[in-house]
């Protein structure tokens, strides 16, 4: 049977790099991992799995990595599960990816050399295979509001194509007819759910409705702005009485363009966030939005997480748990 030392010496590297490869694969450059794990391939290695298992430290620790600390959607998450870890009496390593995989990988390697008792997640790379990894190492680990139906893992989510359902259905029972969604359902599986709600209801719904998509490269405030700048343009009966936007962040930046430009939210367009943050509440035309229960989801997350470190004997079969979201309605419709 090879071993990592033949491994390393048919790659030409050392074996702490067969190592990093097989443990903190963003630590190896893509050549020389390629060339470790063709190497591996070659030689029909098997990684000891005793050896490989996650062994956490004594202190009882959890790690906590968001998308993006910059959304105040993430922040309440992290307050939640913060408040939970500080009531059970756990520690917490929080990580800030900054929507950027690479920095997600050393978020993730960071969280296991601190040997946290586990770690939550909300992914920006969903499908990373340094995800498979840690989960074959035996890191207890709980996805956080993003999770596609194919992953076999501990999770606590919104019911996302309710609250695509939820926003369009207010708008047409206020009579709009010309509605567009602000979003990118074509990147993201969470925006792709909320436009499949919308759409559901648009299309059961009597008369003549359309539903335009207009896409987005992010989901800023300074995008909400680029495109209600656009919006603004469009002549009147070319443009939609209401927008149901992906998030809060966005409808935020749009209706202060359009307001902005003289076009008055709602009497000229309604205007739908998701997420309901704090800042939706306090703008010059308070925002009717979907509300997600952002702490809720956190602290559900937590208490997940512990009965996962509590357990005795192997791991439990994946459970997960689906939160409804709820219709907010404030000035802008």
């Amino acid at each position: 049977m090879a071993t990592i030392r033949d491994v390393a010496r048919l790659a030409g590297v050392s074996a702490g790099t067969v190592s990093n490869v097989l443990n903190r694969p963003s630590y190896v450059s893509v050549d020389t991992r390629e060339r470790v794990l063709q190497a591996i391939s070659e030689l029909e290695f098997v990684p000891d799995q005793r050896s490989r298992q996650f062994r956490p430290g004594r202190t009882r620790t959890i790690g906590i990595t968001v998308a993006e600390l910059g959304n105040p959607f993430f922040v309440d998450v992290a307050l939640g599960a913060e408040a939970v870890c500080r009531e059970r009496d756990f520690g917490v390593v929080l990580c800030n990816s900054s929507y950027d995989p690479q920095l997600e990988s050393q978020n993730l390697d960071l969280l296991v050399q601190q040997r946290v008792q586990g770690i939550i997640i909300s992914p920006v790379d969903e499908q990373s295979s340094r995800l498979n990894m840690l989960k074959d190492r035996g890191v207890p680990m709980v996805f956080v509001d993003r999770v596609g139906d194919d992953r076999d893992v501990w999770s606590v989510m919104i019911d996302d194509k309710e609250g695509g359902r939820l926003g369009a259905r207010h708008l047409v029972s206020r009579g709009h007819r010309r509605i567009a969604f602000l979003g990118h359902p074509h990147r993201s599986p969470k925006v792709r759910l909320r436009y499949e709600g919308a759409r559901e209801v648009v299309l059961q719904s009597a008369g003549d409705i359309t539903l335009e998509v207009v896409n987005t490269a992010s989901w800023t405030i300074d995008e909400g702005r680029r495109l209600g700048a656009a919006l603004a343009t469009r002549p009147h009966d070319k443009r939609p009485s209401a927008v149901l936007c992906a998030n809060d962040m966005l409808a935020l930046g749009l209706i202060q363009t359009l307001v902005g430009a003289g076009v008055r939210v709602p009497e000229d367009i309604a205007v739908v966030g998701y997420d309901d943050i704090e800042w939706a509440s306090i703008g010059a035309v308070p925002l009717t939005t979907v509300s997600q229960p952002r702490e809720l989801l956190g602290r559900t997350a937590v208490e997940m997480m512990i009965s996962l470190i509590d357990r005795s004997g192997p791991m439990p079969e994946a459970n997960h748990i689906v939160l409804a979201p709820e219709l907010v309605v404030r000035a802008s419709t």
